[in-house]
């Protein structure tokens, strides 16, 4: 039953600002927790003199208290703000991450039966349409909320059923947030959200966890609104505010193994869908390719993610994933293809205070004179000292004009006087 968003969201404010729902969700069980949230819906529908049908009445108090009742044990790891993951490694080891470290919890399951039971009623509640069993060991979902889960369960796994749980922070939604996170700098932020606006094509890397998807959801905001951009995932994160959005999610193998559908085939698919932007959640295979080749005949604008250490790693990352295509091209002459394709490459780094910094601004072109591909950085972040509780640095500017910066011109997006020399 497909229910009206803005009544959803109406609901969930009533039942958190004018009830005493968060004070007793812990202590009723399922049945009085069906009761209470249908009580509410009743007051809220009698106040605002909404009609409300027998379906969707009954589909709303579902989703309400599976969402509370599903979570089990974790509930309050899942309520806790402060917390970026959960990992769950079988019954009796369930470890988070908060402020950027990893630290076990108190938190046990009664066995792995427990825990199974758990990782399925998560499942039920996602609305996901998905499995996870032994014939299908391995699933990745999203959460109502935006949090994203990987469950991998026995005989895949020797220690019992491992869930991990990156949570959706809704809380990072502005470039001023990054700014209070000291994830980047003012010189950066100016820098990006120029950059959007003159559809460079930007590729954020970085390990896993450092903030990739995050920076790239809050920097999305600046593409103008006219613009009709398609997204292409594994695993639905990206959140753009813009109106015209078209969201594509690949589709693994059916029981029989046949059905699947990769990123290659929606990127493809994508181009003939009038597209003015693409975005591609993670680039991990021969998809680079196509990325490449759209870029080159006029698809400007495009915004990826790659797994890498570095921008120099993520080079070799780019190249590796295109000779993976087997096209019979030399090194060299792919190298040069993908310098001339991609603009930027922004790579996010965790550091060892737990604080997630834009690391590197890289400029990356091909040289003609010298007959190369040349990787610049624009902005840097360089550590001056350290305390106890956190590292201290500034971002360094090099003041040499990039190439893309007649990008700039000639989409008319102007940068502050003197920003480069």
């Amino acid at each position: 039953m497909d229910i009206d968003k803005d009544l959803r969201s109406q609901i969930h404010q009533y039942l958190i600002q004018k009830t005493d729902f968060l004070q007793v969700k812990d202590r009723l069980n399922e049945d009085q927790l069906r009761v209470f949230v249908d009580r509410a819906i009743s007051e809220l529908c009698r106040d605002l003199n909404i009609v409300l049908t027998t379906e969707s009445r009954i589909a709303l108090i579902r989703e309400l208290v599976s969402a509370v009742m599903s979570l089990g044990p974790l509930r309050p790891l899942m309520e806790d703000k402060s917390i970026s993951e959960v990992m769950i490694n079988g019954a009796n080891a369930v470890y988070i991450q908060k402020s950027g470290k990893i630290e076990l919890t108190k938190i046990k399951f009664n066995d792995n039966q427990h825990l199974s039971h758990t990782v399925q009623k998560i499942l039920a509640a996602s609305g996901s349409n998905k499995r996870v069993d032994e014939s299908s060991p391995f699933v990745d979902f999203s959460l109502p909320d935006g949090s994203r889960v990987n469950v991998i369960l026995p005989p895949c796994s020797l220690i019992g059923p491992v869930v991990t749980i990156r949570k959706f922070s809704s809380e990072i939604a502005t470039v001023d947030d990054l700014l209070k996170l000291q994830m980047l700098d003012k010189k950066i932020a100016t820098l990006l959200i120029a950059a959007m606006k003159a559809k460079l094509n930007i590729v954020f890397c970085g390990s896993t966890g450092t903030g990739k998807t995050t920076a790239l959801n809050v920097l999305s905001r600046h593409i103008p609104e006219e613009e009709r951009i398609i997204t292409i995932e594994d695993t639905p994160e990206l959140r753009l505010m813009q109106k015209h959005v078209v969201t594509l999610q690949s589709k693994p193998a059916n029981i029989e193994g046949r059905g699947v559908i990769t990123i290659r085939d929606l990127f493809v698919n994508s181009l003939r869908m009038r597209p003015d932007r693409i975005i591609i959640g993670e680039v991990r295979g021969e998809e680079m390719l196509d990325l490449i080749q759209a870029i080159s005949s006029g698809h400007s604008g495009s915004l990826a993610i790659v797994h890498s250490d570095s921008p120099d790693d993520c080079f070799s990352r780019m190249v590796m994933m295109t000779l993976m295509t087997g096209i019979r091209l030399s090194t060299e002459e792919i190298k040069r293809q993908i310098a001339n394709a991609i603009d930027l490459i922004v790579y996010i780094e965790l550091y060892q205070d737990g604080r997630r910094r834009i690391a590197n601004v890289t400029d990356i072109y091909y040289d003609e004179d010298k007959d190369k591909v040349t990787l610049t950085d624009i902005l840097t972040f360089e550590e001056e000292r350290r305390t106890e509780k956190e590292i201290i640095g500034h971002w360094k500017l090099n003041p040499r004009k990039p190439e893309f910066l007649k990008k700039f011109a000639k989409r008319n997006v102007p940068m502050p006087d003197g920003f480069f020399v």
